[in-house]
């Protein structure tokens, strides 16, 4: 089983928009987190960027050591890896 994979976004982020994409090409399965409709989540997300609300901000959990990664606008490649 695959590890888990957590999006923290905003609708107007061109950079989510592209991951999401090339996470849907590769058949990475995600949940979307909108931080602007979700105000813990903000906090997340600024907790993990300095205080900035830097989307997006990719959490990973690996099923096999069940490692957590969190990343800041992360390449498609950097998600892969963070799985393996």
């Amino acid at each position: 089983m695959p590890g888990t994979v957590t999006m923290y976004s905003t609708t107007w982020c061109g950079y989510c928009r592209r991951l999401k994409s090339q996470m849907d090409r590769e058949g990475i399965a995600y949940t979307e987190i909108n931080i602007e409709q979700d105000p813990d989540s903000a906090a997340f997300v600024e907790k993990a960027n300095g205080g900035n609300q830097t989307v997006p901000t990719v959490r990973v959990v690996s099923s096999g050591s069940g490692a957590e990664s969190i990343m800041t606008n992360p390449s498609l490649a950097q998600v892969k890896q963070a799985l393996a």
